[in-house]
């Protein structure tokens, strides 16, 4: 605060002992205690805002790597670290704490774009415990969650999620987690056929979802109705999808489960519309790294790195096999309300095989590509699935009601809960690079 020097001709000034009343005095301490307690947080704020909306070469370029903010999970307060000294912190490598302060960061109720195949209390799940699990990494914590400045960070901006249900899944997972700042003027939800797009329309800004489960084109490319169990890849596709991910600013690819079919992967050399088709069959590896190298190859041919930040999401994993993690033989996630405690748990259905594929098609790309390695804090969550708390498909029959486990969904996980935290993670990677 400056205070005005007075006048040489006023003597009495002079003489006068400043006197301050004790509501100023109380005003003054409280906006010191707030600047102290909140000024990394502002000039955060800050510096984002000014490098979204400068007017240098690149306007439309995201923000650059700024130094991070962890909380220390030994004290309250704010510790400050420079990003060399945060590159031993593996924000994947980790363990789930119980939080029931902080967590769930949205109730359901509060949603209304979560689908009913994952809305589990709509649906009659009896406990919540599953919502209340926070992931803490080793060594360091997430950042958390700034709905606002993700918001902001999005103005004039368009993001894009492409793959299949579950990626389906984070991608509503984030618009939960945003839709109560806008208000319900200014939001929308609108469905064109593979295409979802949420848009908040005072920031200028869309959030989409793109159904393409094998990301070339596939006889599952509907939208709809794609149960097939005859899956057919088409190579060198990916172009049929990619026109309309084409001006995106951030882009979160997934595929994973639509290529485990417990056999060899059939692949059309031609076109769906030949009336005689060329069709040979393929390992999972071999099929998946196919799509691999088309995926980077279209990244690198249709994106500018300094405008665009490409995210790749790993394999979710399932939880069909209770005896896998010591329960019975038979059994499944059903009923499952617990975490694994088991650091070193990897189910049978997460094909290590395909991580190595990953690994080595992405240490070729000419572009940068964040992975997402969502699999290994997500197989400890055999209590997140839906189960049998969501919309079924079709009637149930008398033997699967008798027998709950037979029709549990071990695939997809409710809303609120673990895929909040994949959004968290995404949200670190965005802003601490």
């Amino acid at each position: 605060m400056q205070m005005m020097k007075p006048s040489s001709s006023s003597p009495s000034l002079l003489r006068a002992k400043p006197r301050f009343s004790p509501y100023l005095f109380t005003l003054l301490a409280f906006i010191l205690f707030v600047a102290i307690l909140y000024g990394h947080d502002f000039l955060f704020i800050f510096r984002s805002h000014l490098q979204l909306h400068s007017n240098d070469d690149t306007p439309g370029e995201l923000t650059h790597p700024i130094e991070s903010r962890v909380v220390s999970s030994e004290k309250s307060n704010t510790v400050m670290k420079k990003p060399e000294e945060e590159k031993g912190c593996d924000v994947f490598n980790g363990r789930w704490v119980r939080d029931g302060l902080t967590w769930p960061l949205y109730e359901e109720s509060e949603c209304p774009y979560i689908q009913p195949q994952l809305t589990c209390q709509e649906h009659g799940r009896p406990d919540k415990d599953y919502q209340r699990w926070r992931w803490q990494p080793h060594g360091c914590d997430l950042p958390t969650f700034n709905a606002s400045l993700m918001l902001e960070m999005l103005r004039g901006k368009r993001m894009m999620f492409i793959g299949d249900s579950l990626n389906r899944g984070q991608y509503v997972s984030l618009i939960c987690l945003l839709h109560g700042l806008i208000p319900e003027h200014a939001k929308s939800m609108e469905t064109f056929d593979s295409l979802t797009v949420f848009t908040a329309k005072e920031y200028n800004a869309t959030i989409e979802f793109y159904w393409a489960p094998f990301l070339l084109e596939s006889n599952s490319d509907n939208a709809v109705i794609h149960r097939v169990s005859d899956r057919i890849v088409r190579k060198g596709s990916i172009n049929k999808h990619g026109r309309y991910w084409k001006g995106a600013d951030i882009v979160v690819f997934n595929t994973y489960l639509w290529w485990i079919t417990g056999s060899k992967m059939k692949i059309l050399l031609g076109s769906f519309n030949d009336e005689v088709k060329e069709i040979v069959e393929l390992s999972t590896e071999e099929a998946y790294r196919m799509a691999m190298k088309s995926m980077v190859r279209w990244v690198q041919q249709n994106m500018d790195p300094n405008k665009t930040r490409v995210f790749f999401t790993s394999m979710s994993p399932s939880h069909a096999k209770s005896i896998e993690w010591g329960g019975e033989s038979e059994g499944n996630c059903y009923n499952e309300t617990t975490p694994i405690d088991d650091p070193t748990y990897w189910g049978s259905d997460s094909l290590k095989s395909i991580m190595q594929v990953i690994e080595e098609v992405f240490n070729k790309s000419k572009v940068p590509i964040t992975f997402l390695n969502i699999t290994q804090l997500s197989s400890y969550r055999k209590d997140a699935h839906t189960s049998i708390y969501k919309k079924q498909w079709s009637p149930l029959t008398p033997e699967q009601i008798a027998n709950p486990a037979s029709y549990a969904d071990c695939v997809h996980w409710c809303l609120p809960g673990l895929q909040d935290t994949w959004n968290e993670l995404l949200f670190a990677k965005l802003f601490y690079p």
